[in-house]
């Protein structure tokens, strides 16, 4: 079998294998994002036990492996409280629950990093202390935080591959599939490998895409201002 009758032959697999990954990808991320941010206004409240619950949170989830916490979901959840997941659920939860600690950390970073000075401007000016955080502070924080933000979805991407191991039919699953049924492991995982990159380079495009938008924004305010 040549290369060329490889790839005609395996591809409606790659292509669904891809656009599983895709689908993965993007439900956790979004899922993540709401992790993430509740989780760091949790860690930056006033209340000491919000802030213990968000620590603990965060500690677990970076503290173990993503392949772990998919075992731990898949089967040791599934099995301790009798019932059944599938293995798709079961990855976004793995797969949201590890991103939004991370977004966690990178959103209370840049948080703090916004001028103590903007809170106190804002709260002269009349405005709640929620208010102030909705339409102040978080705008700002998020354009120091989009290159973060941007690496940690390239890594989530990339981490669903760890998900085959609990047998959803993502892109590596899919490869693996092919390699057992060809044996021509080379070209598979090369092939792989390239869809991998289109995905990561599609999203680090877009990524730059909507800087350059926040950029034009801020700019836009610098000058009416």
């Amino acid at each position: 079998m040549s290369f060329g009758e490889l790839i005609s032959q395996s591809l409606p697999m790659f292509m669904k294998g891809m656009g599983l990954t895709a689908e993965l990808t993007i439900v956790s991320l979004i899922i993540a994002m709401v992790i993430g941010l509740v989780s760091c206004l949790m860690n930056i409240s006033k209340f000491r036990i919000l802030r213990w619950l968000s620590q603990i949170y965060i500690n677990i989830i970076r503290g173990t492996p993503l392949l772990v916490q998919a075992f731990f979901i898949y089967f040791g959840v599934t099995n301790a409280l009798s019932f059944r997941m599938s293995a798709f659920v079961a990855g976004v939860i793995a797969l949201s629950l590890n991103a939004g600690a991370y977004l966690s950390e990178i959103f209370r970073g840049g948080i703090q990093a916004v001028n103590n000075g903007q809170m106190e401007a804002a709260r002269s000016l009349g405005l709640s202390y929620g208010k102030a955080m909705r339409k102040v502070i978080l705008p700002q924080a998020f354009r120091i935080v989009i290159p973060s933000v941007v690496n940690q979805c390239i890594i989530t991407l990339k981490d669903t591959s760890i998900i085959s191991v609990i047998g959803l039919a993502e892109l590596t699953m899919q490869g693996s599939q092919v390699i057992a049924r060809t044996y021509r492991s080379f070209e598979v995982w090369l092939i792989v490998g390239t869809l991998y990159f289109v995905l990561v380079y599609a999203l680090t495009k877009l990524s730059k895409f909507v800087e350059k938008r926040f950029s034009l924004g801020k700019s836009r305010d610098s000058q009416s201002s």
